[in-house]
């Protein structure tokens, strides 16, 4: 059954067919599967929803009001600001809220993804990661997220990032995040795919996962543990053909036991941003970043404390015995690492590097 023409020009959606399909999605039990199947069995929404739509034009109009004076819009499946990358997955959502610079889904996208409670160190490198790909010409997708989804966001404020909520666009969460939500309104672009004014659910954070994977070229994996939802997000950048790229870190350290598992079946081993470039073109080809040498004119005893650092907690009691240097002297090489940002201190008097 087709009752009508979808487009009134090449590229733009008859306003009654564009509103349908807003009645569509926002309509109970039709979710973006059911969307697309019953465009293809009904011809069009405008038919679709004389059986299946359960809300009216006056509740879109009350969320679209509201969405605008957020300074947001719609972004229907059909318009043509709906994200190219979006439009070719078979569970694309059918409509998208967005708040920000619509522009930035015109420019290629990268996403940077982890753990929620990440260390120190991770959210430092998930922040450098960032920054250089937006150097060299990136958006930085994201769930807006604490840990490593934050830090990578705030990284690349200034060059484009693009953060995915799971909740309405309206929802904050969580909370601490609210000055983070409020800057990537004003100079990145916030998305969503849940009506205005939806609280975040558990079953929401996996859609919105795919969301994230399906803006970009690639996804960055860093320090996610076994049962990461960050590795819902790789899975989800595998089967939509989108490239995987992951942090490794040791095998002793259960904060990357999902990050390992990920690479020994198959992504790729990602050390710096070259890694990244050298499997995804970038915008710009002055975009490569040399890896920064670290300062190396250290006494032999801060030497020996140093090789006998690593990623995994080590007890200060046990550098003093294995380097056979002095307590006083260890200590002040762990303060030397702190000043310059190299180390993190753990509970039970433990350090690793960062």
């Amino acid at each position: 059954m087709f009752d009508g023409p979808l487009n009134i020009s090449a590229g733009e959606l008859d306003p009654a067919e564009r509103r349908a399909r807003l009645r569509l999605a926002r309509s109970n039990r039709v979710g973006p599967v059911t969307f697309h199947e019953a465009l293809a069995h009904f011809g069009s929404a405008r038919a679709a929803c004389a059986r299946l739509a359960t809300i009216g034009d006056g509740a879109i109009a009350r969320e679209e009001e509201a969405l605008a004076k957020a300074g947001g819009r719609f972004l229907v499946f059909g318009d043509p600001a709906y994200p190219p990358a979006l439009a070719a997955l078979p569970d694309a959502p059918a409509v998208l809220s967005a708040i920000g610079d619509l522009g930035l889904l015109d420019r290629p996208t990268l996403a940077v993804v982890g753990a929620r409670e990440a260390s120190l160190a991770a959210c430092r490198l998930a922040g450098e990661l960032a920054a250089a790909l937006g150097a060299a010409g990136f958006v930085i997708a994201s769930g807006l997220a604490r840990g490593i989804d934050a830090a990578a966001h705030q990284a690349a404020l200034t060059t484009g990032t693009v953060a995915v909520l799971a909740g309405g666009i309206d929802q904050i969460y969580p909370p601490q995040n609210a000055g983070l939500h409020a800057e990537i309104a004003a100079g990145g672009l916030l998305l969503s795919e849940s009506p205005w004014g939806t609280p975040p659910v558990a079953r929401a954070f996996p859609r919105r996962n795919r969301i994230v994977s399906g803006l970009s070229k690639g996804v960055v994996v860093i320090e996610a543990a076994a049962r990461s939802g960050s590795l819902i997000t790789a899975h989800r950048a595998a089967e939509q053909g989108r490239d995987v790229f992951v942090v490794p870190g040791s095998p002793a350290d259960p904060r990357y036991a999902g990050s390992n598992t990920l690479i020994r079946d198959g992504a790729i081993l990602t050390r710096d941003i070259n890694d990244i470039l050298s499997v995804i073109d970038a915008p710009r080809s002055e975009a490569q970043v040399p890896v920064k040498p670290r300062e190396n004119s250290r006494s032999p005893e801060a030497a020996r404390v140093l090789s006998a650092l690593g990623s995994v907690p080590t007890l200060v009691d046990e550098l003093v015995r294995r380097c056979q240097v002095s307590a006083a002297a260890v200590a002040e090489v762990l303060l030397a690492l702190e000043l310059e940002g190299r180390l993190e201190r753990h509970r039970g008097n433990r350090v690793s590097l960062i």
